[in-house]
């Protein structure tokens, strides 16, 4: 929008401000977290902050629903992460990593309730893993 006022000889102090903040807010707004996993954690990395999650000390798992499907994650020390599911679909290793952690919150009795949602994620993965390798071989 800079360069249409700059064209049309429109371009004032103020417009320039004016499109310089629409500009920080579109990116704010779109701006993708960044999720990564290692053993017994997950973090999501956004524009101001970062959330962590102990994968091995869950106690809630629940998917949300709305314009966008969230799966939210909460652990036994108060942490707390929001994710796409698609993340997990895009990237199979974060997903391997979760599931361990998953088996380990069971294991130890924390994670009680949200095998509903993680069930349906594992077989949209699966379902997902074993297309890509029928279309690798064309079958």
């Amino acid at each position: 929008m800079l360069l249409v006022d700059l064209a049309n000889r429109t371009l004032e102090p103020g417009r320039i401000a004016c499109w310089t903040a629409v500009a920080l807010v579109l990116f704010a707004i779109l701006y993708p977290p960044r999720v990564t996993a290692g053993e017994n954690w997950l973090a999501s990395r956004g524009l101001l902050r970062t959330r962590r999650v102990r994968t091995d000390l869950l106690v809630l798992v629940r998917r949300s629903d709305g314009m966008a499907p969230r799966l939210v994650l909460r652990d036994a020390l108060g942490g707390r992460v929001e994710l796409d599911p698609k993340v997990f679909t895009a990237n199979p290793l974060l997903w391997h990593h979760l599931d361990q952690g998953v088996r380990r919150s069971r294991a130890r009795g924390l994670l009680r309730c949200g095998a509903a949602p993680l069930q349906e994620l594992a077989e949209r993965i699966d379902h997902d893993g074993a297309r890509a390798v029928f279309d690798a071989s064309g079958l």
